[in-house]
């Protein structure tokens, strides 16, 4: 059994941080579950251009507002609390952030721990483990 409340993983090497964006990652490939499981804020202002080429993504958002545009047909979806998009095909998109947005991220297959976003708004699929 895996229990961890938010404020201590905080303090730890699962806090995350980058440009626009900070992840809190309370489930791990190294925990097992065969999925990551992550709080992500998004800071109000950011623009993430993102494309998962080796993971399946599904968000569910918690708090805050802003838009996701698929950029394969420039489709622009609101986001705000009590949605949930799912980027099935590894959707190339951007994220913009009109507040500060608190998310529930699950990625398939689980990232290892350190990941932030390559040049090309990617994880790499293999990347620096934390425990």
């Amino acid at each position: 059994m895996i229990v961890r409340t938010l404020e201590e993983v905080r303090r730890g090497p699962r806090h995350v941080v980058s440009d626009g964006w900070e992840s809190t990652r309370l489930l791990l490939r190294s925990d097992g579950m065969g999925f990551s499981f992550h709080i992500t804020t998004i800071h109000a202002g950011a623009v993430l251009p993102m494309h998962y080429k080796h993971h399946l993504e599904s968000v569910y958002c918690i708090s805050g507002r802003g838009t996701l545009e698929d950029c394969a047909t420039g489709r622009v979806y609101p986001i705000g609390p009590g949605t949930l998009y799912a980027l099935d095909r590894h959707d190339r998109h951007v994220l913009r952030a009109e507040e500060e947005m608190v998310m529930a991220c699950v990625f398939n297959p689980p990232l290892h721990g350190r990941e932030v976003h390559n040049a090309e708004g990617a994880y790499e699929p293999v990347a620096e483990a934390v425990e």
